[in-house]
C-alpha cells in the first residue's frame, strides 16, 4: 500500500509542459511531471534557483492522470514591441520582461533586440482532470514527503497557477491523501465530481474515462490501454530546458458515477 494525494484541476485555462518549438509554445494532453513539480515547489515557496531540490523532487514524482471534462484546444497570440520606447535606451533594447519588479539587460543581435516578436501558446480551456500523486524513494535531497505536498496545496506560500501564470484554478486542487495499492486504482476509486466535470454525468451508474499513467502500472478492472507513449516531460531546471524520455500509457478507466459512489 503506497500513500496517494488526489487532486483536482479545475480552471477556465490551463496549460502543461511540452517541449517548446521556435516560438510556439505546445501542451500536453496531460498534466506532465515538469508541471506538476513546479506546481508543487511554488506551493512549497521554492525558488527556480533551487534546481537540485526541483529535479529531486521530479525524479520522485509519479503521477497517473485522469480526464474528467474534456474542455477546448485554444492558441492565445501575444506579441511585444522591443523598440517601444520606454524600452528603449540611447536608442538600443535595454530591458525585458521579468518579475519582481527587476529590470534585466537584453542580450542577442539585432533581430531579438528590437523589432515585434510574436509567439503562440496552447492552453486547455474549461477542461477538468483528477490527477493521483505519489512519492518514490527517500527525502534526503529534497526534504519533503507526501503529507508535505498535501498541506502545501491546502496553504501554498505563494498564489498557485496550472501550467501558466495566467491559469489560475478555479476551485481548491485537494481533495484527500489515501492509502492503495496503485495510482489507477486510486482514480478509478475516486468519483467524477458531477458538479464540477458536468451535470450531465449526474445519474450515471458507471462512466468511462481518458487516463494517462505510468508504463508498468496493473489495471485495475474496466481499464485498458489504447497505446503506450515516448514522452518527454522532465526538466532541466538548471538549464530551464525539457529533456529526457519515459513510457506512459494511454486509455480509459472505468469510474464510479457521483450518484453511485459509497459515502
Amino acid at each position: 500500500m503506497a500513500e496517494v494525494l488526489i487532486l483536482r484541476l479545475d480552471a477556465p485555462l490551463m496549460s502543461f509542459g511540452a517541449p517548446t518549438i521556435d516560438n510556439l509554445g505546445r501542451t500536453a494532453r496531460y498534466p506532465s511531471r515538469s508541471m506538476l513539480t513546479g506546481l508543487f515547489a511554488n506551493a512549497l515557496g521554492w525558488q527556480h534557483g533551487e534546481w537540485q531540490r526541483l529535479e529531486a523532487l521530479q525524479s520522485r514524482l509519479r503521477w497517473a492522470a485522469r480526464l474528467d471534462r474534456d474542455g477546448e484546444a485554444l492558441t492565445e497570440y501575444q506579441t511585444v514591441d522591443l523598440g517601444q520606447p520606454h524600452l528603449l535606451t540611447e536608442g538600443k533594447a535595454a530591458v525585458s520582461w521579468t518579475t519582481r519588479g527587476r529590470i534585466e539587460e537584453r542580450a542577442g543581435g539585432p533581430d531579438a533586440r528590437l523589432g515585434t516578436h510574436q509567439r503562440w501558446r496552447d492552453h486547455w480551456a474549461d477542461a477538468h482532470y483528477t490527477v493521483a500523486v505519489r512519492l518514490e524513494g527517500d527525502a534526503e535531497q529534497d526534504g519533503v514527503g507526501i503529507e508535505d505536498l498535501a498541506r502545501a496545496v491546502q496553504r501554498p506560500m505563494r498564489p498557485l497557477f496550472l501550467g501558466r501564470k495566467p491559469c489560475l484554478p478555479a476551485a481548491p486542487l485537494f481533495v484527500r491523501l489515501t492509502q492503495t495499492p496503485s495510482l489507477l486504482l486510486a482514480l478509478a476509486e475516486e468519483p467524477v465530481d458531477w458538479q464540477r466535470a458536468g451535470a450531465g454525468l449526474r445519474g450515471a451508474p458507471e462512466l468511462a474515462r481518458r487516463a494517462w499513467w505510468p508504463a508498468g502500472e496493473a489495471l485495475p478492472a474496466g481499464a485498458s490501454v489504447f497505446e503506450e507513449l515516448s514522452v518527454t516531460e522532465e526538466r532541466d531546471w538548471r538549464n530551464q530546458i525539457h529533456v529526457g524520455e519515459r513510457r506512459i500509457c494511454h486509455g480509459t478507466l472505468t469510474v464510479q458515477g457521483p450518484d453511485h459512489a459509497p459515502i
